[in-house]
């Protein structure tokens, strides 16, 4: 059976990007920008069209840039050249066809997708990561990288952008999404990849808590307090709105925020149960808060709070602490190993932290049991 060519785009749903088919004109083209998403037509002038077939049981994809006639053309070449390949009759370039597609503009084409779709932060870690490999990728065809230029891209991380480990694998990580992405898969064996040792989790101990917290007024104790009990990211605290608590139930729920443009991790909102302490104290926060602005910690204009960082650093100056020893994303890991340490089972962390994998929790079950047996070996010894 010849494989069949599809032809979809990638674009952003409210269940995350997805490759949706695109929508026929009655005169055979495409209607730009449309794709049929659970049965309905959508307009969605982001993304890009992506063609995709079968080869040898295994899906082949690749990005055939934002122009829909363009997609079309490219769509139809290939199709022709499985048919002939079928028939065993090899098909001919076109006049003036490159032998494959250029690394720089298939690069750019895809920093550009990654602007329309992706965080700030995902933006810029691709942007920096497909730089350092074309820096050190001499081949100017996509089709042409192979295993040989993945291995001399981490050897490049390490020994001339110093890298470290962790970022060695994640700049390799993406850059190894990327050519996915162009439907290049299969080129590295699984010890290509760089090697780093998972450092533990750190976190808070009490007493140092009990230090700035005592330094704090009531408004900043709730800053810290509520990061500390609802283990919440950076962003999610600074895009809660006093509609995500439920007073009654006693929760707050991550969601979106398309007013502030902003978009929960994975695009997977959550529940989180809260201490009662901590509900009471937001009670009465709501009597006081200012009419009209929807956001449980906003600025004086009613905009996102975004110097809780500094704000924490500062407090643990004052307190006496080194502020090098204090960040945000602390409280959500001693969040995590604390409900270990109580007991909470990991599925049930995993949904408050609303982590993708089991293996993000397990990250934090290793500080709850180091604790653990240390309270033990004191117990026996006592």
């Amino acid at each position: 059976m010849i494989p069949q060519v599809r032809l979809t785009k990638r674009v952003k749903t409210k269940d995350g990007l997805r490759y949706c088919p695109v929508v026929m004109a009655r005169n055979g083209r495409i209607l730009p920008d449309v794709v049929t998403v659970d049965g309905q037509e959508e307009n969605h002038p982001e993304g890009c069209y992506y063609i995709d077939w079968y080869e040898k049981g295994k899906r082949r994809r690749q990005s055939v840039g934002k122009s829909a006639a363009d997609a079309l053309n490219k769509q139809r070449r290939k199709q022709a050249e499985l048919n002939a390949i079928a028939e065993g009759v090899p098909i001919a370039p076109e006049p003036g066809e490159p032998p494959g597609r250029s690394l720089t503009a298939a690069i750019d084409q895809y920093i550009e997708e990654t602007r329309l779709t992706k965080k700030k932060k995902t933006l810029a870690a691709y942007t920096t990561a497909l730089r350092y490999f074309k820096e050190s990728c001499s081949k100017f065809y996509l089709e042409d990288v192979d295993r040989l230029d993945m291995l001399k891209f981490h050897a490049y991380l390490r020994d001339k952008k110093k890298q470290t480990p962790r970022s060695c694998w994640n700049k390799f990580s993406n850059v190894m999404s990327f050519l996915k992405a162009q439907g290049i898969t299969g080129i590295v064996k699984t010890g290509d990849w760089p090697r780093y040792t998972e450092e533990e989790p750190e976190i808070y101990e009490k007493a140092e808590l009990a230090k700035l917290f005592a330094v704090c007024s009531e408004q900043e104790k709730l800053y810290f307090d509520f990061f500390l009990k609802s283990g919440m990211r950076e962003q999610e605290v600074m895009h809660t709105f006093w509609s995500d608590v439920n007073f009654t139930k006693g929760t707050v729920t991550v969601s979106a925020k398309p007013l502030y443009g902003f978009t929960p991790k994975n695009y997977k909102g959550r529940e989180i149960p809260l201490p009662s302490d901590l509900m009471a104290v937001l009670k009465a926060a709501k009597a006081k808060a200012a009419a009209g602005c929807p956001l449980l910690f906003p600025t004086s204009g009613c905009k996102p709070k975004n110097d809780l960082l500094d704000l924490l650093n500062a407090k643990a100056k004052e307190a006496g602490m080194d502020p090098k020893n204090f960040w945000l994303h602390k409280f959500r890991a001693t969040f995590a190993t604390w409900h270990l340490q109580a007991g909470v089972d990991l599925r049930t962390v995993q949904a408050w932290m609303g982590h993708t994998d089991m293996e993000s929790t397990l990250r934090y079950l290793r500080p709850a049991r180091s604790h653990a047996v240390r309270v033990k070996v004191d117990a026996t010894f006592a």
